[in-house]
């Protein structure tokens, strides 16, 4: 099945980090892609995202403002299942 793909942002960009917005339209995806830093992601919309692994599906139900954080190595590809617009603030620690 071929879908959208979301929309990243990098807002900025150094050294120390990489910080990128991620807009997601309804049905749309991140592709798969492994994290090679670890992470933290700042949820601007309340909402739910597919995670999609080699392991198997899984449903993230996210909360705006409500943060959380991932260590490197992770693969996988995002997908908004739902009806509207989802976005994201990723911030990748260098």
């Amino acid at each position: 099945m071929s879908r959208p793909p979301a929309v990243a942002t990098v807002q900025v960009e150094n050294a120390r980090m990489k910080v990128t917005e991620w807009r997601f339209a309804p049905g749309s995806e991140t592709g798969s892609h492994l994290h090679t830093l670890d992470y933290l992601v700042v949820p601007q919309s309340t909402g739910r995202l597919l995670m999609e692994t080699k392991d198997g599906d899984s449903i993230s139900e996210l909360v705006a403002g409500v943060s959380y954080f991932r260590e490197a190595g992770r693969t996988h590809n995002m997908v908004n299942p739902g009806t509207t617009e989802f976005t994201f603030v990723e911030i990748e620690l260098k």
